[in-house]
């Protein structure tokens, strides 16, 4: 159980006495030594963290005024850079980094008294579904340790899950922080593109990234995402659309309409339990008024390869900037700078990643652009399409977040084509830069392993969104 269940109920226990910044730091610090196990943090940020906490408790005793998230601990995911510490992207080729300057979404947390705790293991430079591909060794999933957490955000899940933090910061780049929020029972959310800055988010495909959370509560989401969302110069692609007061909207008295797609529930790959499971849920909707339908949509089968094109076209231009020249590692073994770049990058990336930069330079090539990176944009355009015609009648689409539970670690290593399938459910909401949130459903029924669904909305309507979530629960 967390120590607090929001950060409304730490906060009044801060000041009525009834704990320290301190002694909060401490619990967390002492949780994170008692799921060492579980491989959940690169680094942790231990004098730091106490420190921090020691000035607020002073600050607090002397009746000087704190931020929003005073005494709230927070993990960020090892892609996401914080000045003067370490930023890896779980991979050999940024070894000995340290991060020249803070992500905006990092500066807007400090401003308001957060306490960052450590940074999390992930999938090298996000590519992966199961927290494997990781120069730090995998991440297990708490739930069963012999099982993943989910990819590339797992780490970061697991950090929840275990109760080691508050809030967890991941990235969300085709369901990454949905996807471990699901097979860790948390609560997992994307918000529109462009609703949190990228600017100090490590890149793997520029359209399709987003900063992410997660937590156990839909009241923290919405205060983190009023925190760190809003336009910032340093990012051109993020919106500069007002940012609503999040966490004094959560409520939904309408009744709302939902879609849920068809061909989803009745894909070939999804688990019959886990179907169940998401047809429980939509019952339940029914129970509560809210008006539930199925929509025909007749490209789930085309998102997958779609996602995979332009991914990792994007990742092979986002990677060139790692040479072993200018920072990282540098192999000895260059006798030339040719040989420099080569080597470097032959030893400094993992299977996974030198694996999507092949496949994003060849569809980039000039005899296969057309044939494949265009057609995959084509397509992109006719999900967005089709979404903007769902939403002119229903205010959610519904999905299963995952075809299946957790699976056992190493079981997808050898077959890269079935962890990209995993995704099925969750890359439509990056393809369409859609807000999505993974919500805790049950157990699948024959492991006892956490389940997820997973709600849709207009871009750039978390509060309606987030509001109905938050209903209910």
């Amino acid at each position: 159980m967390p120590l607090y269940s929001d950060i409304p109920s730490l906060q009044s226990a801060l000041h009525q006495g009834q704990s320290t910044t301190v002694d909060i730091v401490q619990y967390y610090l002492d949780q994170i030594e008692q799921s060492k196990a579980l491989n959940i943090y690169v680094e942790v940020y231990a004098k730091e963290a106490l420190a921090l906490a020691k000035t607020q408790d002073e600050y607090r005793k002397a009746g000087k005024t704190l931020g929003k998230l005073a005494g709230v601990i927070v993990s960020i995911k090892d892609v996401i850079c914080y000045q003067a510490h370490g930023v890896t992207a779980g991979s050999k080729i940024l070894e000995g980094f340290e991060s020249l300057f803070s992500a905006t979404a990092v500066e807007r947390l400090l401003a308001e008294d957060a306490i960052i705790i450590g940074r999390t293991n992930c999938d090298e430079f996000a590519m992966g579904s199961t927290n494997e591909s990781t120069v730090y060794g995998p991440t297990r999933n708490a739930a069963d340790p012999s099982r993943i957490p989910g990819g590339s955000s797992g780490a970061a899940a697991v950090s929840i899950q275990a109760n080691t933090c508050m809030i967890a910061l991941g990235s969300d780049t085709g369901g990454s922080v949905r996807q471990p929020a699901a097979f860790c029972g948390v609560i997992g959310f994307k918000p529109s593109y462009g609703r949190i800055s990228r600017h100090g988010l490590l890149a793997y495909g520029s359209s399709f990234d987003q900063i992410g959370l997660l937590s156990h509560s839909v009241h923290d989401i919405a205060l983190l995402l009023e925190i760190i969302a809003g336009g910032d110069e340093y990012d051109a692609t993020s919106s500069t659309k007002e940012v609503p007061a999040y966490s004094q909207l959560l409520s939904y008295s309408e009744k709302a309409k939902i879609a849920y797609i068809d061909t989803a529930l009745n894909h070939p790959g999804l688990d019959k339990d886990v179907k169940n499971n998401a047809e429980q849920f939509l019952n339940q909707l029914k129970e509560k008024g809210h008006k539930v339908e199925a929509v025909s949509f007749d490209l789930l089968d085309y998102i997958i390869p779609a996602y995979y094109v332009l991914t990792t076209a994007e990742a092979s231009t986002n990677l060139s900037r790692y040479d072993g020249i200018r920072f990282g590692y540098r192999s000895e073994k260059g006798a030339s700078l040719e040989e420099t770049y080569i080597e470097s990058r032959s030893e400094g990336f993992g299977k996974e990643v030198k694996r999507r930069i092949m496949l994003g330079t060849f569809v980039l090539s000039a005899g296969y652009y057309d044939a494949y990176y265009a057609r995959a944009q084509k397509v992109r355009r006719q999900l967005v399409n089709q979404f903007n015609a769902i939403f002119e009648n229903f205010d959610f689409i519904f999905l299963p977040t995952t075809p299946s539970p957790a699976w056992p670690i190493g079981e997808s290593l050898e077959d890269p084509v079935a962890m990209y399938l995993s995704d099925i459910y969750t890359v439509a909401a990056n393809m369409a830069g859609l807000p999505a949130i993974s919500i805790p459903s049950g157990l699948h029924a024959p492991t006892g392993l956490p389940l997820g669904v997973q709600l849709m909305g207009k871009a750039f309507e978390e509060d309606r969104l987030l509001g109905f979530v938050a209903d209910l629960y």
